[in-house]
């Protein structure tokens, strides 16, 4: 069955208040969270207040609508302005019964009088909202505590509190034909390019959906390669960090329903910068950014080149610990590769338990679980302490990874990785780094390379990868 704004059809409201009563019923059928209030004027006139139970504020609905009406009626000529006694901003005109219900599904408040051809749309919104908390996966020592909620209309004005230009835009489009979404393109005038802007309007406008529950659905819809792990837009909970994008060229997708934004276009090394990169001491941000260069290499290669030196490559441990070593795997019955999937997978099912459980005992059954699972199956001879170092060491190296979805490329590359290993060696390790480096560098994000500043080259840009640029100047 269609949506009922997909059911309502392009016909002109009437002047006789029964027509448009029937034709709003039978859009509505079955709905009964959508009111039909019937009532008369002091006049005598009919009316009709057409209204959506959970999204309209029904006390004020009562107050600057119903009670005014009642109380000192409205003419009903054509040539009289009928809603000027009503002290309601933002009143507009509805002329069609498609009109009306995108109005009440909305959340406004649809008034019908029987001799007029057209309605009044009241903007009374009731939308369950929260207050602005810093977001829980991106908190930082120092830096704003606000974070995006679900409500379209605070997440625009936490990036207007920030951005007092009218070189702000902010544009507005529905996607989903089921859900009606509201999809808000942020970008700053000056900064962005026009190209880019009519690029991801034209992108939005290809998106044939039938619900928008999170921002996902429209991130898979527009970007380049969907069928890529590394992702290509960020999704971020913090106005700051949207803010600090736009100045960069870049723009914003606010949808409503969801306190996520994307940002794009992005590249490989926006993915590993955090905010507070730029809020602490710029030494200290600089020694924090290249660890954590570093650790998100070792979080795709450590397990792997465990594998293949310990099964190929022994001459290149020295003797002291490649006699520990051996001595841990005695043994062991697996070899290195079924020891690392082993273990790698029970960790990551350790982290996803932890995620999907009540955040009160979330982080102690999966520390917990951790630490009893690798001393038994270390006794049980299962696996061995030094592949449980290791792997130990790889998920500390995710975890220092800013964004969640750019963790999650080397958590599945991590596998493949470790096949080529426990096959070919370091060999095939290096054929896997060739691998991600060749798909990367065919990777673009909004037609901008993926690997910029690095691959191509743009020496302005490069220095933001390997230093910290200071604040922008005029």
């Amino acid at each position: 069955m269609n949506t009922a704004t997909e059911a309502a059809p392009e016909i002109n409201l009437t002047r006789l208040l029964a027509e448009n009563e029937q034709v709003l019923h039978g859009i509505f059928a079955g709905c009964e969270d959508i009111v039909f209030h019937s009532f008369q004027t002091v006049h005598r006139t009919s009316a009709l207040c057409v209204y959506c139970t959970g999204l309209c504020d029904t006390e004020r609905l009562e107050q600057q609508l119903l009670a005014p009406l009642e109380q000192t009626g409205l003419a009903v000529e054509p040539a009289v302005e009928w809603s000027a006694e009503v002290p309601v901003a933002s009143i507009h005109q509805i002329n069609t019964a498609k009109q009306a219900v995108t109005a009440i599904l909305d959340g406004e408040a649809v008034l019908l009088l029987d001799g007029q051809a057209s309605g009044k749309g009241y903007p009374l919104y009731k939308v369950p909202t929260r207050t602005p908390e810093e977001p829980a996966a991106e908190s930082t020592v120092r830096g704003a505590r606000d974070g995006f909620t679900e409500a379209l209309a605070m997440n625009q004005s936490l990036l207007r509190m920030r951005l007092k230009t009218p070189a702000l835009k902010l544009h507005t489009k529905t996607i989903g034909e089921y859900s009606h979404t509201k999809v808000t393109l942020a970008y700053v005038e000056g900064m962005i390019q026009p190209g880019l802007v009519t690029e991801v309007n034209k992108r939005l406008s290809r998106l044939n959906i039938k619900d928008v529950l999170e921002s996902q659905y429209i991130e898979q819809g527009i970007i380049d390669q969907p069928f890529s792990p590394f992702p290509q837009m960020i999704a971020t909970e913090r106005p700051d960090v949207v803010v600090s994008n736009l100045l960069e060229g870049r723009f914003a997708l606010l949808i409503d329903g969801t306190p996520f934004s994307l940002i794009a276009p992005v590249n490989m090394f926006s993915m590993l910068q955090s905010p507070e990169d730029y809020y602490e001491n710029i030494y200290m941000s600089i020694f924090v950014r290249w660890l954590r260069y570093i650790f998100y290499a070792l979080s795709l290669l450590l397990p792997s080149a465990y594998v293949a030196i310990t099964t190929f490559h022994q001459e290149m441990i020295p003797t002291v610990l490649l006699l520990s070593i051996a001595r841990a795997r005695e043994e062991i019955p697996f070899p290195a590769l079924v020891e690392a999937f082993i273990m790698e997978i029970a960790f990551e099912a350790l982290r996803e338990a932890g995620v999907r459980l009540p955040k009160q005992i979330g982080s102690a059954v999966s520390i917990v679980g951790a630490l009893i699972i690798g001393q038994a199956a270390t006794t049980a001879g299962i696996v061995s302490a030094p592949m449980i170092i290791i792997v130990a060491i790889t998920g500390i190296a995710s975890f220092m990874v800013p964004r969640y979805s750019a963790s999650i490329a080397t958590r599945l590359l991590r596998f493949p990785m470790m096949i080529l290993a426990g096959t070919l060696g370091l060999i095939g390790v290096m054929l896997g780094i060739i691998l991600v480096v060749i798909h990367l560098s065919s990777l673009r994000s909004f037609g901008r390379p993926y690997l910029s500043p690095a691959a191509p080259t743009f020496s302005k840009g490069l220095k933001d990868v390997l230093w910290i640029s200071q604040p922008r100047s005029k």
